[in-house]
């Protein structure tokens, strides 16, 4: 089926800076994925402790979250809508990944209340990105 619907700049500019995004989460799990132990030795003690507590699982809902979020983009930006369910997946992952965050580490201790901030914001987004597939499915704009 042919997609007469053209989505409107904001599709696009919303879709460009959704990538951008999820190329920064990217470039985070790489960061945290290969930190070598001198990278892990320069931080404060508090801050090696949770790096060297990461459960396997954690890292691969991580991975999930932003490489599954990075695919959703260009998936929306190639107008597809297998964005919607990639998208759902990368907020699995992302659900996962704040839960350990949240109730199963010691990163509010850690990092403080104002640590929290950036793990929300990736749930919100998430979420958004999410229901932003979903809208643009049901505008058409998406084939």
């Amino acid at each position: 089926m042919t997609n007469s619907n053209k989505p409107n700049t904001v599709f696009w500019v919303t879709g460009i800076i959704a990538l951008i995004w999820n190329a920064m989460g990217v470039m985070a799990y790489v960061a945290q994925a290969y930190m070598t132990d001198e990278m892990k030795a320069a931080l404060p003690e508090a801050e090696r402790a949770l790096y060297d507590d990461i459960p396997a699982w954690y890292t691969a809902a991580f991975a999930i979250a932003v490489f599954a979020g990075l695919l959703g983009c260009v998936l929306l930006l190639m107008k597809k809508k297998l964005a919607k369910p990639v998208f759902l997946i990368s907020l699995i992952g992302i659900v996962i990944q704040m839960f350990y965050n949240f109730f199963m580490s010691r990163a509010a201790e850690v990092y403080g209340p104002g640590g929290m901030v950036m793990p929300i914001m990736v749930i919100i987004i998430g979420v958004f990105l999410y229901y932003y597939a979903k809208k643009s499915e049901a505008k058409g704009w998406l084939s």
